[in-house]
């Protein structure tokens, strides 16, 4: 979690440009990229991962450290069942195609959220491709599947409590680093940069308690138009800003 005192940390210089170490994306927009084109859903959902594709690739160019996408949420189950088949489809095609340039690129593949409750083919995959990648020493690859910022809360609240119940943890010691330290993202930098496509300016239960000192962006751009030229851009809208943290 990034904090006041954090400033010198959060971000850092490349080339003369300040980049962000970590950045999340809300993947918004392929279904309204779809429908513009009197296309299918399935069309923009298979869009929106070529421009994942293009953005990881753009992302590790420019030296940033962790990229987090906001792949399924865990409200996406309201979805229509065929349209989370096609989105399952698309993920083990992805997992099964991708992993080996994510591991020559050096790549380490993380997944946050509640993913085992995912079919067991597609666990299997993920566990596969984490521990393929574990000992790479490159970029953070996050995919939130299955995540709620909320659930994950949760989650490190009642490892807390247990940790206290069982007299491992003095309740007294509980603090925002304690929390941070349960968390899904215990492991990555502080988020800096939180940009959702579309047009939409809202966080959908994305990574509540890290962004709490992130900068927001919300671009017009529908996710399967997005790509490295617009991931510069967005870097470049982070540079100019001044992150204050409160102060003055």
């Amino acid at each position: 979690m990034a904090s006041p005192a954090g400033d010198a940390v959060a971000s850092r210089s490349a080339g003369g440009a300040v980049v962000p170490r970590h950045v999340a994306i809300i993947m918004d927009g392929n279904g309204r990229w779809a429908k513009k084109r009197l296309l299918p859903r399935i069309a923009g959902h298979r869009q929106g991962a070529e421009a994942l594709r293009k953005t990881l690739r753009a992302a590790g160019e420019m030296g940033i450290e962790a990229l987090t996408l906001y792949a399924f949420s865990s409200e996406n189950w309201r979805r229509p069942v065929t349209e989370i088949a096609d989105l399952m489809g698309l993920l083990r095609h992805y997992l099964r195609r991708e992993i080996d340039e994510i591991h020559a690129n050096g790549i380490r593949l993380h997944v946050i959220g509640d993913y085992r409750r995912l079919d067991s083919d597609i666990v299997a995959l993920i566990d596969e491709a984490r521990a393929r990648t574990a000992g790479n020493s490159g970029m953070h690859f996050v995919i939130a599947l299955n995540y709620g910022a909320q659930d994950e809360i949760v989650r490190a609240a009642r490892a807390l409590a247990e940790e206290a119940r069982s007299g491992t943890l003095d309740p007294a010691s509980i603090d925002a680093s304690a929390i941070e330290a349960r968390l899904d993202t215990h492991c990555l930098p502080p988020l800096d940069l939180l940009i959702r496509t579309s047009g939409e300016a809202r966080l959908s239960n994305f990574l509540l308690w890290q962004a709490a000192y992130a900068e927001l962006l919300f671009v017009d751009t529908l996710w399967p138009d997005f790509d490295g030229a617009a991931l510069a851009k967005a870097v470049a809208a982070f540079g100019a800003r001044e992150r204050r943290y409160g102060g003055l």
